[in-house]
């Protein structure tokens, strides 16, 4: 049983809202995974090679936090969802900097 406050569910009861807000999310996302990214590609590569594809609000390379070498993944955010799904669709398995990459909706937005 879980306990809501003062109401309870049973154990196997899903709670609506929540699957609700969590489909949502991953539905309307305008925030893309880059994976597969060279070590050498950095921010400016990165919003560049996407920008081509709609309005890139935000990039952000991965890098480990003490040598600051790039993890190969990063993440481009786009202004509207649109714009990611149209740079999903063309970007998907293209050549950046001599790798071929990965290119996925982010899981939050």
């Amino acid at each position: 049983m879980f306990n809501l406050g003062s109401k309870v569910a049973p154990s196997g009861a899903i709670l609506i809202g929540r699957l609700l807000n969590r489909t949502a999310v991953y539905s309307a996302c305008s925030k893309l995974f880059v994976g597969g990214l060279s070590y050498d590609t950095n921010e400016i590569a990165l919003k560049d090679a996407f920008s081509q594809h709609g309005d890139v609000i935000e990039v952000k390379v991965i890098c480990h936090p003490v040598t600051g070498k790039s993890k190969g993944y990063g993440f481009v955010k786009f202004s509207s969802e649109n714009e990611a799904a149209a740079a999903l669709e063309k970007m998907r398995d293209e050549v950046l900097d001599g790798r071929s990459i990965r290119v996925h909706y982010a899981n939050s937005g």
